[in-house]
């Protein structure tokens, strides 16, 4: 669990290095890579909290 918890800090915190490139660079690639990390970091977390959530159910 402790492991699964690190892998959603460090991409929510690539999404956020991601977006500062962004603002610093303008480049529109980086908020696209930043909004991509995001979803997908945001899908594998409600999974995450689904399974513990169905898990405590049974």
């Amino acid at each position: 669990m402790l492991l699964f918890r690190w892998a959603i800090l460090l991409l929510l915190l690539s999404a956020v290095v991601s977006f500062m490139f962004y603002a610093g660079t303008g480049q529109t690639r980086f908020k696209r890579y930043g909004l991509t990390i995001l979803k997908w970091t945001l899908i594998a977390a409600f999974g995450f909290f689904a399974v513990l959530i169905l898990e405590n159910l049974a």
